[in-house]
């Protein structure tokens, strides 16, 4: 990486910098007949004391109009011509520009995807995600001016000056009199501006650090109530920033003013010397109409010049201390990190470590002379404490650290040697974190399978066009021009034959890692489009006749209040039984469903308005008397959660006003505030007798009404409930059981998820809808995730590319005994033949391992057979009491 910023920009974009210098040389002497045409004209061809008319051009006579006109035209051509010269050269200082930026930060988001392991304990993340999106920005933008900027502005100033000194000499002089003041003066008073950047970054990086370091630690500070102290000392950083920031603007525009002064102090002299020598007779007045029009002008390039000064130091601070950042000295060879390689053959039955040494960063050994032989064709376990330095060990053997000193090396190969597509294919490392990426549980689960994209010749034709052009872009700026749309999946790698053979193989890694029914809970919560899942939407059609024969036994039928189209749902809202349906989209999901035209229509054709308003204003006295006194948060406003505790307040003046004067005195949106209360409730749960039978029964006249006068252009905003129909909005559980779970039941949602597990296994549904549970997302980070669920799902990814060697460090350690020992025996039994070496949470777990390694105090204290190894005394402190 050049530490030099202008060696950058030349490096990568020599040949744009020379095209924008020439098109702006080409460009000054259209520029200099601009200026020069002014003159002739007024002189010339307004004044015309001193011109014979008409005059000849070119064989052409010109009477003094039509030479005016034509000098005129000359002008506005060369307006244009320059402008035109102007745009091409900005549009492309901005093309070279862009592309430079976006060179710079792939090339620092390389970097950090080439740091060693520990840089980043001496970095901090949120110091780097600031630099790659906003501290680079400017630098960026600098690339495209880097050259063109001073050639183009120094020339045009260049251009102006001389048009000056043929006018005359004096004034020429005039107009570079305080130059040599504003070059001296300018770059002296900068150099503080520049220290001051250098600091403001630096606090910048600070504060970013300690909000990042907030967000990941959230959960602590509300756990010890320390916010105050957080808050305090993110006053602290930014009142720093301030007084920085408040400095840079007093020095910058103080700066501002003196050029500006200096600037002004020029035309007194061409107003006092120019209209001396105008008056004298030794200049004409359009010559000094010229220079004073040239002048103003002047004022621009030699603005742009001081300001491009203060930029290139500006940039220049950036961008070294970028690079400093992003130039640790053990970064790793870029070839190792992204070469598509591998070894011919299996994998080397050895792997040996040869006095292996791990210092930290203060010099303390974690590993000490290490030196030992791993078999990679059978289990190894390796043990001790938390200061023995075992889940180092376990990241040099796994290639992520490299030892201080000593060797490591698998067969006759270098370990610290290879690429990394050779580890990332043969090996996999499962670490206690449990580290989950943004995406899908499948994406997550399919991650280490991403290998190979597809290539052009494997894509639809109509797609190459587009790739083609993101290719050439991509290499114009340096970036991977690989396509990141394309199928990555090396299905090969894991002997699948296309995505529904790795599917199957991910549904079974789900089962081992033992998160089969967090998968399958989360599919039936899920939805599909039948129109593209056709078969699963069948089945759970038939799943649902089946599960409405089994909710008629006796023991069963008071758990679940089936959807009938003829019959009012009590365990469902007024909503739910007016629409009958799903709503799609926004249009009918909101709670202000009687302010919606279509609903207010259906209500009015039903003579239902009336009562809704009265229903409203009863439901809301009765909330009011009964909970005006209870604190936000009470459970009883779950219970009647047509209400929130919020919004309590602002229906005690409404229920005032209509107690007071009547309903129909209230304006229009408090009566749709009131009218919105029916819609959300409950029967069997609120039991505020406020909808008997005989409401009911209009009820379901409403809801004829809202299916049979839905307008076309509503026909999409609901998904109409039908028995023998699969409901693409709602969720595969809904459609199942196609009806509500009674209030007031016993245990009766637990009965009702038994009934739906039991039916789902006699429809051979389960896997099917894993499947969609796969596709679930997981969150930012695994977020919506518990940490037990990122343990196992990291576990899962490691095990569907089926690696040659498992190293699992620690990997179950949240696990219940009884899990890991379920997990132990699937890990076991899917690695059967290839080796594993695993760091497990308990020491009794490595039993039945063929070799057992132990570390004590970063040295080898014992290898060999586990029952040796016991009766040694090597394992005692290490075993379950």
């Amino acid at each position: 990486m050049d530490r030099n910023i202008f060696s950058f920009i030349w490096h990568y974009s020599k040949r744009q910098q020379v095209v924008i210098a020439l098109a702006t040389v080409g460009s000054f002497p259209f520029l200099y007949y601009s200026l020069d045409l002014p003159a002739i004209i007024v002189d010339e061809a307004i004044g015309g004391e001193a011109t014979d008319f008409p005059v000849s051009v070119l064989g052409l006579e010109f009477g003094q109009i039509t030479y005016l006109m034509v000098l005129s035209g000359i002008f506005l051509g060369l307006v244009c011509l320059n402008g035109a010269f102007k745009y091409y050269i900005n549009v492309y200082r901005g093309i070279v520009g862009e592309r430079l930026l976006r060179r710079l930060r792939h090339d620092l988001y390389f970097r950090i995807l080439r740091f060693r392991l520990p840089h980043f304990r001496r970095v901090s993340q949120n110091e780097l995600i600031p630099i790659i999106t906003g501290e680079v920005e400017p630098i960026g933008g600098f690339g495209g001016d880097a050259f063109a900027l001073p050639v183009f502005q120094g020339g045009t100033l260049l251009v102006y000056l001389a048009f000056i000194f043929v006018q005359d000499v004096f004034l020429g002089a005039a107009a570079i009199a305080l130059y040599p003041v504003q070059a001296w003066v300018i770059p002296k008073l900068q150099y503080h501006v520049n220290q001051l950047g250098k600091r403001r970054v630096r606090t910048i990086r600070q504060v970013a650090d300690r909000v990042g370091e907030t967000a990941s630690g959230i959960q602590d500070i509300h756990a010890h109530g320390t916010a105050p102290r957080h808050l305090a000392e993110i006053s602290y950083r930014l009142g720093g920033l301030y007084d920085i920031r408040l400095e840079i603007y007093r020095r910058k525009f103080f700066i501002k003013f003196l050029n500006n002064f200096l600037n002004q102090l020029t035309p007194f002299f061409f107003y006092s010397i120019g209209g001396y020598f105008v008056i004298t007779g030794e200049l004409s007045f359009g010559a000094l109409v010229a220079v004073l029009a040239a002048y103003k002008d002047l004022s621009g390039p030699w603005r742009e010049l001081l300001n491009y000064y203060q930029q290139v130091e500006d940039v220049r601070i950036k961008y070294e201390q970028v690079v400093e950042q992003f130039m640790p000295s053990d970064i790793q060879d870029a070839n190792q990190v992204i070469a598509d390689v591998d070894l011919e053959g299996p994998l080397p039955p050895r792997l040996s470590l040869a006095s292996v040494t791990l210092m930290d960063d203060i010099g303390h050994a974690v590993l000490d002379g290490v030196t030992v032989t791993l078999d990679l064709t059978r289990t190894t376990a390796v043990l001790g404490d938390g200061s023995s330095g075992r889940s180092e060990f376990m990241q040099i053997i796994a290639r992520l650290l490299l030892p201080t000193s000593g060797r490591v090396r698998l067969g006759e190969y270098d370990l610290a040697e290879l690429a990394e597509s050779i580890t990332g294919r043969r090996f996999a490392y499962v670490g206690p974190a449990g580290i989950v990426f943004t995406g899908s549980w499948r994406e997550n689960l399919y991650y280490a399978l991403q290998r190979r994209p597809a290539t052009l010749q494997e894509i639809d034709e109509v797609l190459q066009a587009q790739q083609q052009r993101r290719i050439i872009n991509a290499r114009l700026t340096g970036n991977m021009d690989l396509d990141y749309e394309a199928d990555w999946i090396d299905y090969a790698a894991v002997g699948a034959a296309g995505p529904e053979d790795l599917q199957a193989q991910a549904l079974a890694v789900v089962e081992q890692v033992d998160l089969g029914q967090d998968v399958f809970r989360i599919g039936l919560n899920g939805t599909i489009d039948p129109a593209t899942s056709p078969e699963l939407a069948d089945g759970v059609l038939e799943a649902r006749h089946r599960m409405r024969d089994r909710l008629a036994d006796p023991n069963l039928a008071d758990l679940v209040e089936l959807f009938d189209r003829s019959r009012y749902n009590e365990s469902a809202s007024v909503a739910e039984n007016v629409i009958f349906g799903t709503p799609v989209g926004p249009e009918f999901a909101g709670t202000d469903l009687a302010g919606h035209p279509h609903m207010r229509h259906v209500l009015d054709t039903t003579g239902l308005t009336e009562d809704f308003l009265k229903i409203g204003l009863a439901a809301a006295s009765t909330i009011i008397e009964l909970f005006a006194d209870l604190p936000p948060g009470h459970p009883f406003f779950d219970q009647y959660s047509f209400i929130a505790s919020d919004d309590l307040p602002a229906y005690q003046p409404i229920v005032a006003a209509a107690q007071r004067d009547g309903v129909d005195s209230l304006p229009e949106p408090d009566k749709r505030l009131l009218m919105s209360i029916p819609f959300a409730l409950v029967v069997s749960r609120h039991r505020l007798d406020l909808i008997g039978p005989e409401l009911q029964a209009r009820l379901l006249e409403a809801r004829a009404v809202f299916a049979r006068d839905l307008p076309p252009a509503l026909s999409a905003s609901v998904s109409l409930f039908d028995a023998e129909r699969y409901t693409a909005t709602a969720t595969i559980q809904d459609n199942l059981l196609f009806g509500k779970v009674r209030y007031g039941r016993s245990n009766a949602w637990d009965k009702v998820q038994a009934l739906i597990v039991s039916v789902v296994e006699e429809s051979g549904l389960r896997r099917p809808i894993m499947a969609v549970g796969l596709d679930d997302p997981v969150g930012i980070g695994g977020g919506r995730l518990n940490p037990l669920q990122r343990q196992k799902l990291s576990l899962g990814r490691a095990l569907m590319k089926r690696p040659e060697v498992l190293i699992l460090d620690n990997a179950t350690s949240l696990l219940d005994r009884a899990s890991q020992d379920r997990v132990h025996a699937a890990v076991e039994e899917a690695m059967a033949g290839r080796g594993l070496v695993w760091a497990p949470h308990r020491a009794d777990m490595a039993r039945n391992f063929d070799q057992v390694i132990v570390l004590k105090a970063g040295r080898l204290a014992g290898d060999g057979k586990f029952a040796d190894l016991e009766s040694r005394g090597v394992l005692e402190g290490l075993l379950d009491g």
